[in-house]
């Protein structure tokens, strides 16, 4: 039976690694995902889960312990944030194109630099063709039910690839929110057990993992890759059936808010789809008929989705938490305007970036760029295309 319990983002992942109790936790600390394998110790020490939880020197050593224990046989995962998966770089690409099922829990975190430990999308967006499928929370909630979901995604033969679960740091990770909580067994049952196909001690069956390919070889295994990832789509939105059907909670690959007779829609990721939402409430009790579109994963890239979800509106607001350095917008503006126009989806697009390095986005603010879209719509005026929100200016400018 479902029961309710506040907890922070970092308490409620925590929480759900205890239920789901993975073999192997390798971890090393950063800010700010350290709470998680530090909580998860705490579990252990206590008795309340039987995880082999190894600390070590190193964020690269993390998850260079979690693709060894994957590759033995062992249900794997780890934790980290920001300069963290950096220093990971390496192994994330070789627990993908070694199609290793072990999960990472992510907390959103500015990739440095200025240094800088609050939040943003860089770290995630840096990684986000490293091979992992990635799957993004708006609220503590979120971060607990997509953990519990991520390993029957990851674990399903037709995907075997590598998942990041990704929440917003301090936004979510350190905020205290009411959630509802799943009891054990039905966690458990609902993830199910590891019962890896091929593994490093079988000596029934010997394989090899990660040995040199040559040419012959190499590029056969990036396709499979890439079309495993595609196969994750389907699973992806199969998991979140049966966990909807089973808990009453979740959607699958973006969550449609108000958008069914929207004029102008928001599309966006993480914490900020919230004061998002808030917006869109306020500004159709004035009238104007505005939606949001909250993309939930980000890899597999759901184009075809996105653009018939979109295809109806008049103009979109794309939001990038991060910055792409290419001179006209972020990721996900680029991937949105991709699958508009490879879809034929002839929507008038505005590329954002906001809430770098933790700059706050407040509903105010979000107000402001639904009317800018509906200013220029109605006078045909044609706005920048690519634009810095809430940008600290001189005075007078």
């Amino acid at each position: 039976m479902s029961k309710k319990d506040r907890m922070s983002g970092n308490e409620a992942t925590a929480y759900a690694i205890r239920q789901v109790n993975p073999d192997v936790m390798p971890a090393f600390p950063i800010t700010p995902s350290t709470e998680i394998p530090q909580m998860v110790s705490t579990y252990i020490a206590n008795g309340e889960m039987d995880t082999e939880f190894i600390p070590v020197e190193s964020e690269h050593s993390s998850m260079s312990a979690a693709v060894g224990a994957e590759a033995a046989g062992a249900r794997s995962m780890t934790a980290t944030s920001s300069c963290g998966l950096a220093f990971m770089w390496e192994e994330l690409l070789v627990a993908a194109s070694n199609r290793l099922p072990l999960v990472l829990t992510l907390v959103n975190r500015t990739l440095s630099g200025p240094i800088n430990i609050n939040c943003d999308h860089s770290d995630s967006m840096g990684a986000r063709d490293t091979g992992w499928i990635q799957i993004y929370a708006e609220n503590n909630q979120e971060a607990y039910d997509n953990f519990i979901q991520a390993f029957p995604i990851a674990e399903d033969t037709r995907v075997h690839l590598p998942v990041m679960v990704c929440q917003d740091g301090f936004i979510t990770s350190h905020a205290v929110e009411n959630i509802t909580i799943e009891e054990d067994a039905d966690v458990k049952d609902f993830v199910g057990e590891y019962h890896p196909e091929e593994f490093l001690l079988n000596p029934g069956k010997p394989v090899a993992v990660g040995p040199y390919a040559v040419s012959n070889y190499s590029m056969e295994a990036k396709y499979n890759q890439e079309q495993a990832m595609i196969r994750s789509k389907e699973v992806i939105l199969e998991v979140a059936e049966k966990f909807r059907k089973r808990f009453g909670r979740g959607f699958g690959l973006f969550e449609q808010y108000r958008t069914e007779d929207a004029d102008f829609i928001m599309l966006i990721m993480g914490s900020a789809a919230g004061t998002a939402k808030e917006a869109a409430d306020r500004l159709r009790e004035r009238g104007m008929k505005a939606g949001v579109l909250k993309l939930r994963v980000f890899r597999p890239f759901p184009a075809e989705e996105i653009a018939d979800a979109l295809r109806g509106c008049r103009a979109v607001a794309i939001m990038d938490r991060c910055e792409s350095f290419n001179g006209h917008g972020g990721p996900l503006s680029s991937e949105v305007n991709a699958a508009l126009y490879l879809n034929g989806a002839d929507v008038v697009s505005v590329s954002y970036v906001y809430g770098l390095a933790g700059r706050d986005f407040t509903v105010e603010t979000a107000e402001g760029i639904f009317n800018e879209l509906r200013d220029a719509s109605e006078s045909g005026k044609k706005l920048t295309q690519y634009r810095y929100v809430g940008l600290r200016t001189r005075k007078g400018q």
